[in-house]
């Protein structure tokens, strides 16, 4: 099997994630998962798909990320993987949709409208 190259997005976040056979080594932007994410939570958010397949360590995983928020990125990177795994074995595909991670979560921040403070907040009133 050679590289399996996926991208995953969410809000402004893209995740761009390249996977091969190896040790179970997951980097993000050059640094390692731990050192990316120290919030415990992200790293559950990102290994979900990898735990749900039961594939944990059998892949080396390098994904390049950027914009965004930590909670935008960690959730790219979960679509990414998932799918990875599925382009790597179909039969993953069913237990990852039945979970929503196959899903691209397409809530983005509404616009700012002209005449208003912010997307729908509009300046205050004054009336002397």
């Amino acid at each position: 099997m050679s590289v399996i190259n996926t991208i995953g997005r969410r809000k402004t976040s893209v995740a761009r994630l390249y996977m091969q056979p190896g040790a179970g080594n997951i980097t993000i932007n050059g640094k390692v998962l731990d050192q990316y994410f120290p919030s415990e939570i992200k790293r559950i958010i990102v290994n979900q798909p990898l735990v749900l397949t039961e594939k944990i360590g059998n892949f080396d995983i390098s994904i390049n990320v950027d914009g965004g928020g930590i909670t935008g990125q960690a959730e790219a990177i979960r679509l990414a993987l998932s799918r990875a795994l599925v382009e790597n074995a179909s039969e993953n595909k069913p237990v990852l949709k039945k979970e929503g991670f196959m899903t691209r979560d397409s809530r983005m921040v509404e616009r700012k409208k002209p005449g208003r403070k912010k997307a729908r907040r509009r300046f205050q009133w004054v009336k002397r």
